[in-house]
């Protein structure tokens, strides 16, 4: 039997694709170790997922710090020739985050992923391994773009390159302000790419928009519409940081981001970077979002406008999907941004309304 690792397999995109692996057949052995909780507090914990997960016997959870070597080699080597895939999404995921505490930013996202690599190399040189990057690599170069302001949203002229399908590979990733958290997954970007050009190993980059779904445990530093939906259903407030509220993003539902880390499982081949989101099926403005949710939650969101940007934010993203399709034309984009707040309202109500008080105020 193929047996898949998976790190962060408590967050959004490992327990999705968990899940995903273990409907097919895969031994999916888990290795988280809640680090969420200590970044952002209870509500972010990832345990319930891993509860979920830990009931069917095929799911093997590791608790362990991707930081700690000798942990990580050890589970790599009980698996050995086994492992055929290696899903890397477990990371320090927030800008703020980072700037608080680079050294604990960088050794999770940067030296963290040197450590899977290097296990993989050492214990299953013949499994793909599967990196969730972000856009965030690209630093602040799309601030650069010339943008037109519309009633709900910034928008690029129709006569601008990326208009019509977004942002390609070919941006550059240096000579830009990143943030801290830009910097270290860029690192662990880049360190992906040469342990498949220098070591022949099969890996891919996927560089995310928004990365979002009903299996989010989101929290203000981290996780855009999860927590946008979850401040107007609960009335918790919520804060606007610059742009005017029109900075435009593209989403992908997590379930959409596995079907195509399940493409690459398929055909998979060396040292291959892809940008990947929704694209122009699917994003949206801050100010967009708000009325979806205010119109799927029956209320108004008590919202309060920072004219702060954050350091490194995006005025405009959107992904340019055209690689990742050429190279796979089998796979499609299903999740509609309002499909996607239905589906968090739907996963999330039950459990904000079971969080403890404190959380709510």
């Amino acid at each position: 039997m193929s047996v898949a690792v998976v790190t962060g397999a408590g967050g959004l995109i490992g327990s999705e694709t968990a899940r995903f692996l273990l409907d097919r057949g895969y031994d999916v052995v888990g290795i988280d170790n809640d680090m969420r909780a200590h970044f952002f507090g209870a509500e972010a914990s990832t345990r319930w997922r891993l509860n979920q997960l830990s009931s069917n016997p095929h799911f093997f959870h590791i608790d362990i710090d991707i930081r700690d070597v000798a942990a990580i080699d050890a589970c790599f080597a009980r698996f050995g020739a086994a492992i055929s895939a290696v899903v890397h999404a477990a990371a320090q995921p927030s800008h703020d985050w980072a700037a608080a505490d680079p050294a604990t930013d960088f050794s999770v996202n940067a030296v963290g992923t040197l450590n899977i690599l290097e296990a993989t190399r050492r214990f299953a040189p013949d499994a793909a391994v599967i990196y969730t990057s972000t856009n965030k690599v690209y630093g602040d170069l799309p601030n650069r773009l010339p943008v037109v302001e519309l009633e709900t949203r910034w928008e690029l002229p129709a006569d601008n390159p990326y208009s019509a399908r977004g942002i390609d590979e070919s941006m550059a990733i240096d000579q830009s302000l990143h943030s801290i958290f830009g910097v270290s997954k860029a690192s662990a970007d880049l360190m992906v790419q040469e342990y498949g050009r220098y070591f022949g190993i099969k890996t891919v980059c996927f560089r995310g928009g928004c990365l979002t779904g009903g299996g989010h445990s989101a929290t203000e530093l981290h996780g855009f519409l999860a927590y946008l939906m979850k401040c107007t259903c609960t009335g918790r407030p919520y804060r606007i940081y610059g742009h005017g509220g029109k900075q435009v993003r593209d989403n992908i539902h997590a379930s959409d981001f596995v079907l195509a880390i399940w493409s690459f499982l398929q055909n998979p081949s060396v040292a291959r970077v892809y940008n990947i989101g929704g694209g122009r099926f699917a994003n949206c403005s801050m100010l967009e979002a708000i009325a979806i949710c205010e119109n799927l939650c029956g209320r108004k969101l008590n919202y309060s406008y920072v004219p702060d940007e954050r350091i490194g934010d995006h005025r405009w993203w959107i992904s340019d999907m055209s690689r990742f399709m050429d190279d796979y034309p089998s796979f499609r984009i299903n999740w509609t941004i309002e499909d996607i707040l239905a589906d968090i309202l739907a996963a999330g109500a039950d459990r904000w309304d079971r969080e403890p008080a404190e959380l709510a105020d």
